[in-house]
């Protein structure tokens, strides 16, 4: 990213605490977090010029150089770590923690955005747009995910950006995006809930996988093409139950744990 009527050479600066490593051509982008938790840096903030103060945790693994391009995952936490809840609360999701156990050269993002609305949907982008630019990361393994209401700003996000992110995954929330775009750019989606979701329902899901699967027939597209594109996976309460949730909707947090699940998201699409 470029500051418009102005030549900025390339400059750099790093910051290192446990594996966070940050450089960048804008001066003064990002405000580098100080805080450790559970191998992330709390409260890294990037600065944009368009979408204001982005607040982010980082896993930026100790092997990244520059020199190899590397993944990026993106997710999106629920309700309990936005911003205003306090720094690092979003790390009481398992999601970030999770995924570095599926690719060791990944940088993984959890962001602490301010809603679920389209605000934080354009700072998703804009936080992705700046590590594209920024970092040497491979386009083709761009990933996110969204749980709860940040379910709801990842669809927002496709709506958007769709051919930004190789997948998405979307966990125990209701899709308010337009599908039109997704469905065009092909992004490969797995949408996840209990059947009995405590705050949701399942029928939100059930329903945008019924617009975009008929979206993609309406393309053309066959029954096996679409099963590469899109999944439906509604838990029953013994899912839930068998991992120690009583409540559907806080059990999402489960799906972080399910191998079949994150292989999927990080698999080839």
């Amino acid at each position: 990213m470029r500051i418009a009527g102005a030549f900025i050479v390339w400059t750099a600066f790093i910051f290192i605490c446990g594996a966070a490593v940050y450089a960048g051509s804008e001066k003064d982008a990002i405000t580098p977090g100080t805080e450790e938790q559970r191998g992330f840096i709390n409260d890294n903030v990037y600065h944009s010029e368009e979408n204001g103060d982005i607040h982010f945790s980082s896993y930026i693994p100790e092997s990244y150089d520059g020199s190899e391009p590397y993944a990026l995952f993106i997710t999106l936490p629920g309700w309990e770590g936005l911003y205003f809840q306090g720094v690092g609360s979003n790390m009481v999701e398992d999601f970030g923690v999770e995924a570095i156990r599926y690719n060791d050269e990944m940088i993984v993002l959890s962001t602490q955005l301010n809603d679920w609305g389209e605000t934080s949907a354009n700072q998703a982008i804009a936080l992705t747009e700046y590590f594209l630019a920024e970092y040497n990361i491979d386009p083709e393994k761009v990933y996110l995910h969204g749980y709860s209401g940040g379910g709801e700003t990842g669809s927002l996000v496709m709506e958007k950006r769709p051919e930004l992110y190789t997948a998405f995954l979307c966990c125990a929330t209701q899709w308010d995006g337009d599908m039109t775009a997704v469905a065009e750019a092909r992004t490969p989606v797995y949408m996840v809930t209990g059947e009995n979701d405590s705050y949701y329902g399942s029928e939100p899901l059930k329903d945008a996988y019924m617009k975009l699967h008929d979206l993609y027939m309406a393309e053309g597209l066959g029954e096996d093409e679409i099963d590469d594109l899109l999944i439906l996976d509604v838990k029953d309460q013994k899912y839930f139950t068998d991992r120690g949730f009583t409540d559907q909707h806080m059990g999402g947090q489960a799906f972080a744990k399910d191998e079949g699940i994150m292989v999927w998201l990080f698999g080839e699409h």
